[in-house]
């Protein structure tokens, strides 16, 4: 056992529990199960309630973080916050979401950003995102369906909106045909693509302007960047929640059709009635 506790001293608590749980005695394996089933709220737990919780001893439970490679339960709490706090979907377990408290957790994400993108900010970014000879917005994994929103908005009130990756595209094609007078739209939320950091570096190089839109996470990232919204994502459940970056999108663009004026507008109509030539656009007929 000893050895394998050594080679469970890595990587997060979960993997480290696999590699040495075919080599615990039953009554650390309790401790083991009923550490996985409370992750999530591992932080709200002593070890003398994870003990009871199993039906074993504090004694057990000290001992398995011991072989897990933690000095102490603090450190275990530490831990798994640093995992919630990269973005691991870790939710509070085994009690149900109280769906009142996650209401008011996204409302209070929708004001902060909000207030972020109140006044100067906004307005710096819909001159950017209107006089812009190509905007490219840029999403990967998680970020992606945002970015698409954003394509999706702003494509119908100005030109050259273009999303990327495609499916089965690269980037560096893309970046290779903005420069100067162009726009790059980067949307990063955590859980990244180990590239971001290089996509980040290199774009400042190509003269355009960027723009991050991101959470705290990506912090590090912003001085790469013009401008940058810090927007957050914490969630009450297990996995992060988007209706602020939702939300921001909508603001984006509603502030850049304002700033366009009648020429959003016609250009907003123009596509409208496109959808309606090509019949595109499910009208409520139901024949």
């Amino acid at each position: 056992m000893e050895n394998a506790a050594v080679e469970a001293d890595r990587g997060p608590i979960y993997d480290r529990i696999d590699a040495i749980y075919p080599t615990l005695p039953p009554r650390a394996q309790r401790v083991a199960d009923t550490v996985l089933d409370h992750l999530g709220d591992i932080a709200t737990y002593s070890v003398a309630e994870l003990a009871q919780l199993s039906g074993t001893s504090a004694a057990t439970v000290s001992r398995l973080f011991s072989s897990l490679g933690f000095q102490d339960f603090a450190e275990v709490k530490n831990h798994v916050r640093a995992l919630r706090g990269g973005g691991v979907p870790l939710g509070a377990a085994p009690s149900p979401v109280d769906e009142s408290e996650r209401f008011r957790v996204e409302l209070d994400n929708i004001r902060r950003v909000s207030e972020q993108l109140h006044g100067e900010l906004l307005e710096r970014m819909s001159e950017a995102l209107c006089t812009a000879g190509t905007v490219l917005m840029v999403g990967m994994r998680s970020s992606y369906p945002v970015a698409m929103r954003l394509r999706e908005s702003l494509a119908q009130v100005r030109p050259r909106v273009v999303l990327a990756p495609q499916p089965g595209q690269s980037l560096g094609e893309e970046f290779a045909h903005v420069g100067e007078g162009d726009v790059v739209m980067v949307v990063g939320f955590r859980r990244r693509v180990s590239a971001f950091g290089d996509i980040m570096r290199l774009l400042p190089t190509t003269g355009a302007t960027i723009i991050l839109i991101a959470d705290s996470t990506a912090r590090r990232y912003a001085q790469y960047a013009d401008m940058w919204v810090d927007c957050p994502i914490d969630g009450v459940g297990a996995f992060d929640s988007y209706a602020a970056a939702m939300s921001a999108a909508t603001q984006i663009t509603d502030a850049a059709l304002e700033y366009l004026g009648s020429k959003g507008k016609r250009s907003v109509m123009r596509i409208a009635q496109s959808f309606e030539a090509l019949g595109e656009i499910d009208d409520g007929d139901l024949r």
